[in-house]
């Protein structure tokens, strides 16, 4: 605080870096629409930068940064988003970029979307730009000059690790995972005229292929997070599920990643009614694409965190459409979540309070008229039990029947293998019972 205690007072500190020549850090106002980057000299701060956004500043991509030798890389943002190298920018057109992942005297390293489901790795040097990982898939990684270190997942095979020296392999890191023995098929679409991706997943016995199946819709659905990914290793339980007699749909709404910033700020002080819509159009159409094979009479939801924040809020306001509920772990409301990650989409509560209550799951209480199953943790530090427990409250308040499954001693991910596992019986179960799921 010492540093800069002549600049404005800001609440958060985002980012501190540090070269052979410069040391620096960003500052962010409390409304995040004012974002500064100081640099350090000599024991004192100077402003050397300054972004704003009528909606929030991103300060999560990897900028902006002070590199060597005073190199300054900053972004703007508008239907993508622009990165500039000392005021030059990067020229790059085939996509979305996403985060810059490394600057150096060896070259920018930064991730892009070519899909929605594609995120991949580009290295601009010589202002040339080369791809460091595969054109298509779900690349991350680490780097080093000219090395890196590069998860590379498909959708269609296991993911690989490879050290690349420059544009070559060196070395790939053994991967001893063991690979379930289900056979992942995943099926993307753009659907609706917002092109809205989705992925399906059927049965692996073709002996559901001629009856007409009950859905489970796998939600998360937030903001900064893709769920529907060209990465195998992350449907394994939705293929299970699928293979139990359910066409399992994950589709991502407005607010994820993957279509630029404007699409992501569409959630501006809405986190229920854009993102609800959303997958509401994205299901009809696919009803209509395969008529033959979905009941879409039966449609179930299930999400943990955001996800099941969304899973109870569609049953609230969309049981023309949802028949039950399987919500774990659920925001109900946004005032008892975190300040930085609320205040960033719905505001300062003291100024909107009109806001955080349209988007409560505690004020939808009286309207629950479908099943609903809510699961929490009761050592969860993030999204805390008091989450639930006040929405259960609520619900008994008016009269409305509902399951809480309180777990004892778990977090907020539960990390027990047999917790897990037994939960996705439960869950089975659950949709069994409301879906009609048929028995081969």
């Amino acid at each position: 605080q010492s540093l800069w205690k002549s600049g404005p007072q800001t609440p958060y500190l985002p980012s501190v870096g540090w070269s052979e020549t410069s040391a620096w850090f960003t500052t962010l106002s409390r409304d995040q629409q004012a974002l500064e980057l100081w640099r350090v000299s000599d024991g004192l701060a100077t402003s050397i930068h300054r972004e704003t956004d009528p909606a929030w500043v991103d300060c999560g991509i990897g900028l902006p940064q002070l590199a060597l030798n005073d190199v300054l890389v900053t972004s703007t943002v508008g239907q993508t988003r622009s990165v500039f190298i000392n005021g030059v920018k990067v020229p790059f057109e085939d996509g979305h970029i996403q985060d810059v992942l490394s600057y150096s005297e060896h070259g920018l390293v930064f991730s892009a979307y070519t899909k929605p489901w594609n995120l991949v790795i580009y290295k601009f040097q010589n202002n040339e730009i080369t791809l460091l990982s595969d054109s298509d898939g779900w690349a991350t990684g680490v780097f080093d000059g000219d090395y890196a270190l590069i998860s590379q997942s498909r959708a269609d095979a296991q993911p690989r690790y490879l050290v690349k020296y420059q544009q070559q392999v060196v070395f790939e890191v053994a991967n001893n995972a063991e690979v379930p023995s289900l056979n992942v098929k995943l099926n993307y679409l753009e659907v609706t005229e917002r092109q809205l991706p989705v992925v399906i997943l059927w049965p692996e016995d073709d002996a559901y292929a001629n009856k007409k199946l009950p859905v489970i819709v796998n939600i998360y659905g937030g903001p900064h997070h893709s769920e529907v990914i060209a990465a195998r290793q992350s449907f394994y339980d939705d293929q299970w599920f699928s293979n139990q007699g359910f066409c399992v749909v994950v589709i991502d709404n407005a607010g994820t990643p993957g279509k630029g910033p404007a699409w992501e700020r569409e959630v501006l002080h809405d986190l229920s009614d854009v993102v609800l819509k959303d997958q509401v159009a994205a299901l009809n159409e696919i009803f209509k694409r395969f008529p033959a094979r979905i009941d879409s009479s039966n449609v179930g939801i299930a999400g943990w965190s955001f996800g099941g924040y969304l899973s109870a809020l569609a049953v609230f306001d969309r049981p023309d459409i949802y028949k039950a509920a399987w919500a774990g772990a659920p925001v109900t409301d946004w005032v008892l979540y975190d300040t930085a990650y609320t205040e960033r989409y719905l505001s300062d509560p003291r100024k909107y309070p009109e806001v955080y209550k349209a988007n409560s799951l505690i004020e939808r209480a009286s309207k629950l008229q479908r099943p609903l199953t809510l699961i929490h943790g009761l050592a969860d530090d993030n999204v805390l039990a008091a989450h639930s427990l006040q929405l259960s409250r609520a619900l008994l308040a008016n009269g409305k029947a509902h399951n809480f499954l309180p777990l004892a001693g778990v977090s907020h991910m539960t990390p027990q293998e047999d917790i897990t596992k037994n939960l996705m019986v439960l869950m089975l179960d659950f949709f069994k019972t409301h879906l009609i799921a048929d028995e081969i």
